[in-house]
């Protein structure tokens, strides 16, 4: 692609200067001239109010026959012989999916031994299992997921394929889209369809969060995109009868460059965010570190996980692991309860799926309070003990 501008038509009035975040547009000679900056986004081609800028795209784009792709594909990954939770998440969501495409919805496992539970699916929505087995699939080798992956969707063609942004989602994702030869949408927030196109209008933020960026796959298939745990709610279906393909494959250690020579599992001396029913987070209103121990009570007072928005990690008054927000962890407690923490949007990606959310700002107008179910509008420092003495009072009590 190219962006041309023609300068007989250019009026200098800096419109496509203001709209673009990269430095990508100077004026030269009373002219718009484009710089080696420009990543060819084309906010300047919308902005110019006299159709001065033009975005030349590639004449040898190859578009694909869009109508032999069909199926909503959710690609499951597991560790210890338990599929990871983010698959049952995703197939909530594409079951939505499926059902406005009015197309079916698969999840594919490669592993072993997982047969007993390859029925139980249909209670999460999917209408098929597509199960590859291998002994050598007991561990994720990345080389010998891509190849699978990649001829199992070269056959069937789905129309779009969902992926757990986890470090394992996030290795073989690229890599199978580029095998493929289409996008990849990474660290979606929001996932639609644009019914008379069914192209997947896929969200995300951008520019460290202060944007959201809704991205689509026009020209290629299938639509491909990872999504965070946490982000969508697994669904709720009564039991159906679910179709199984099960494919055998003889695999060993040979088939991949790499090879695993020890799992080694990890003490957790704390719950992870994602898994926590109660969090209670604190962010830069809290002040100082030493004002983060009535936050660090008040989660003891609840049984509750102590949470942190990015400016309370990057102060160094919380440990990273308990960041949460675009950068941190996502998380949907049923209660989250976010004490001096403004609410912008990165952090709010990784909250707002909360079931309940309580948010405690001095500051009445605070985005923050456009989430919560419950709003406090006051000093935390006041507040915050008041609460934590209420909860033991009551506990004591029980």
């Amino acid at each position: 692609m190219s962006i041309n501008i023609d300068s007989e038509l250019c009026t200098v009035c800096e419109s496509c200067i203001a709209a673009c975040l990269y430095g990508g547009v100077e004026i030269i000679e009373n002219s718009a001239v484009i710089t080696p900056d420009c990543n060819l986004c084309g906010a300047c081609v919308d902005a110019c109010p006299v159709d001065a800028i033009t975005l030349k795209r590639a004449d040898h784009v190859e578009q694909v026959d869009k109508s032999q792709y069909k199926g909503v594909w959710v690609i499951a990954e597991h560790f210890g012989g338990e599929i990871h939770k983010v698959a049952y998440q995703l197939l909530g969501k594409g079951r939505e999916l499926a059902d406005i495409l009015k197309t079916d919805l698969t999840i594919v496992i490669l592993g072993i031994n997982f047969d007993k539970i390859l029925s139980g699916f249909s209670n999460y929505g999917a209408d098929q299992v597509i199960y590859i087995e291998s002994k050598i699939l007991k561990h994720y080798y990345s080389d010998i997921y891509v190849n699978i992956l990649f001829d199992l969707i070269t056959e069937r063609k789905p129309e779009i394929i969902l992926i757990g942004a986890t470090p394992t989602g996030r290795d073989f994702a690229p890599r199978l889209a580029k095998r493929l030869n289409t996008g990849l949408t990474a660290d979606c927030t929001g996932l639609e369809i644009e019914e008379e196109t069914r192209n997947l209008r896929q969200t995300r933020p951008t520019f460290g969060g202060n944007l959201m960026a809704t991205i689509l796959t026009p020209l290629s298939r299938p639509q491909m995109a990872t999504v965070r745990p946490g982000i969508f709610k697994a669904s709720n279906e009564t039991k159906k009868k679910i179709k199984i393909i099960k494919i055998e494959r003889d695999l060993n250690e040979t088939d991949s460059v790499t090879k695993v020579l020890k799992v080694i599992k990890k003490q957790k001396t704390k719950i992870n965010l994602e898994d926590a029913a109660i969090i209670v987070s604190g962010g830069r209103g809290v002040g100082s570190k030493e004002g983060f121990k009535i936050i660090k009570e008040l989660a003891d007072a609840l049984g509750a996980e102590l949470g942190g928005s990015r400016v309370s990690v990057e102060l160094n008054w919380v440990d990273h692991d308990r960041q949460v927000g675009q950068t941190g962890k996502t998380v949907s407690p049923k209660l989250y309860i976010a004490c001096g923490i403004s609410g912008a949007i990165q952090h709010s990606v990784g909250m707002q799926n909360s079931e309940i959310i309580v948010a405690i700002n001095r500051d009445k107008s605070a985005p923050i309070f456009n989430l919560a179910h419950y709003c406090l509008v006051g000093d935390l420092h006041e507040i915050v003990p008041i609460l934590t003495k209420e909860i033991r009072r009551i506990k004591s009590e029980d």
